[in-house]
């Protein structure tokens, strides 16, 4: 593209050098023999004065005396009626410019100058108006090569941001380069590149949120599934199954969640569920676990209580603190329920040391973990309670108490919503 546009450039020069030269040196030499011709003319009308003013007094009119009026490099013949000619000068050579002006005693004066030195000046002119061409066309290589330059180097970076994009690096680079053009260009670029970065960071939030959503079902099941091997009653084996295939259905739950999160992470299905029976069904997920690791899990508070939300997501919302607990945690953990204003509230608590000054403010961000831990079950904890309306704080570091707050009002329904509901 550079040479392109350098060789487009340095053509349009010359075809304007061409046109424009050729018709400067035409005048030019014109203009030069013109001058000549005139300057040839006036010193022979000069020198006939001269000899007109000296006949009139009488007076000599020789060679030498004219000679000093004239430059050396003119010829002048002077003829006197009755006298012989007088020649002023040596005679040129070659071709001549001559002019010829009559006196008023009858005498008349030639004058002449050879051509070659028209020659020497039209080819000085000729000389000063190629190194004007000359220049101009050094100085139209300089604009093409910059302006090339300019032009073909951020063409260059852009198809690299564009590599770059492809190959997977979504950041933007946010160059522009002085040019409406390219930088409308640039500008594209790097909303693409924003735009992949962000459907790149969801997919990654959505793997990492699968991965730890599903570990704590599949745990789990396997643990009923193990159970279900190492027993021969059948009635054990009743009661296990009928627990996997509860967390089986909170599997399915989970995944029609993330999925639904993925396409708009603000869409929610509160519903106004028993409390009670989700509290149950973690106390019964984790007590094997609690078990084997020599400790126990209780639940406290009031009863009956009916909350507003998802129950699926309230049940991984409470198995992310519960595992928490269990994971970073110490002695007997306690989930009590209580009742502030409109709103019921689910605590979990242990007796470990707690939560660690430092990361007492950030304990809820991605990636902050205390232990060699994914560092994301808070966040996506706090994710779920607040899809559904609800709130997850950390209500004590030393011992840690963290409350789950739901809404005890039942949701207003849309009418909008409803009537689009009953088209469907």
């Amino acid at each position: 593209m550079r040479r392109r546009l350098i060789q487009s450039t340095l053509a349009v020069v010359l075809v304007v050098i061409a046109v424009f030269g050729v018709s400067l040196v035409i005048v030019e030499t014109r203009t030069i023999t013109e001058t000549a011709k005139e300057r040839v003319k006036s010193e022979a009308v000069r020198l006939a004065s001269i000899v007109d003013s000296r006949l009139l007094v009488e007076d000599k009119v020789t060679a030498e005396i004219l000679g000093d009026q004239m430059p050396d490099d003119r010829y002048a013949v002077v003829r006197i009626p009755g006298k012989p000619p007088i020649e002023v000068g040596s005679q040129p050579d070659g071709d001549v410019i001559s002019a010829t002006a009559p006196g008023e005693e009858g005498e008349t004066v030639t004058v002449q100058e050879p051509r070659s030195s028209v020659t020497e000046e039209v080819a000085r002119t000729l000389l000063i108006i190629g190194l004007v061409a000359l220049l101009a066309v050094i100085a139209a290589v300089l604009l093409a090569i910059r302006q090339a330059n300019r032009l073909a180097s951020p063409l260059t970076d852009l198809a690299e941001t564009a590599e770059r994009l492809g190959s997977g690096d979504p950041r933007p680079r946010h160059r522009r380069y002085g040019v409406p053009e390219l930088d409308r260009v640039a500008d594209v670029l790097d909303a693409s590149a924003e735009r992949i970065a962000r459907m790149l960071t969801a997919e990654r939030r959505l793997a990492a949120d699968a991965s730890h959503q599903l570990r704590t079902p599949l745990t789990a099941l396997s643990m009923r599934l193990e159970e279900i091997t190492v027993t021969d009653d059948p009635d054990t084996v009743k009661e296990e199954a009928t627990i996997a295939l509860t967390q089986v259905e909170r599997l399915t739950d989970v995944v029609e969640r993330l999925l639904t999160n993925s396409r708009d992470p603000r869409t929610g299905s509160a519903v106004t569920f028993d409390l009670d029976e989700v509290i149950k069904q973690q106390l019964a997920e984790w007590r094997p676990a609690y078990r084997s690791a020599g400790r126990a899990i209780v639940t406290s508070g009031k009863r009956d209580l009916r909350a507003v939300g998802t129950p699926g997501a309230v049940a991984q919302v409470l198995a992310a603190l519960i595992e928490n607990s269990l994971m970073h945690g110490g002695g007997t953990v306690a989930l009590r329920t209580r009742v502030t204003g409109n709103q019921v509230v689910v605590e979990v608590t242990d007796e470990g040391p707690g939560v660690p000054a430092e990361l007492g403010s950030r304990i809820f961000e991605r990636a902050i973990s205390g232990r060699n831990s994914t560092g994301i079950g808070l966040a996506v904890a706090r994710d779920l309670a607040e899809a559904d309306g609800g709130r997850l704080e950390m209500l004590q570091a030393k011992p840690p108490v963290f409350g789950l707050f739901l809404s005890s009002t039942p949701p207003r329904k849309d009418p909008d919503e409803e009537t689009r509901r009953t088209v469907r």
